[in-house]
């Protein structure tokens, strides 16, 4: 495979700071977070039309969604010390960049886990924040156990 050079380098990381404050990992991740929450989005805002017509989207997922996930999963200390939001969001993006590199989770896992924990009706801007917030944590948890230990 093509890649596999940065799969071999990903076995070198031995720290879950390392990783979540790897910028190569968060430009990475930011277009596996933005293409997996845009599919989870679409499911689900199909799967609850009224009318059952097809909704597509493409959206890129707000940092204050990625950095409040973050923080509710209880995984700041993984970003860098005294980070804003934008350096926390990076940190969920390298997150999850290094669990789909490291075939640890799927594209499939990861849109299912977001489209299963969304509730509410999610053209609604307070509760699409509220909602993705939550699915993105759930996330967020699933995806520790898959981390380096330290």
């Amino acid at each position: 495979m093509d890649y596999e050079y940065l799969i071999r380098d990903l076995n070198q990381i031995s720290s879950r700071k390392i990783i979540g404050t790897d910028k190569g990992l968060a430009k990475i991740g930011d277009g596996v977070v933005n293409l997996a929450y845009s599919v989870a989005k679409s499911i689900f805002l199909t799967n609850n039309s009224t009318n059952k017509k097809i909704v597509r989207t493409g959206l890129k997922v707000n940092r204050t969604i990625l950095s409040n996930a973050l923080k509710n999963a209880n995984m700041k200390e993984f970003a860098k010390n005294r980070g804003d939001a934008h350096d926390l969001a990076d940190t969920v993006e390298a997150i999850i960049a290094y669990v789909w590199l490291s075939n640890k989770m799927t594209l499939s896992d990861i849109i299912d886990i977001l489209k299963n924990n969304f509730e509410g009706d999610l053209r609604i801007k307070s509760q699409e924040l509220k909602s993705a917030i939550q699915a993105f944590t759930k996330l967020l948890i699933h995806a520790i156990k898959y981390l380096p230990e330290k």
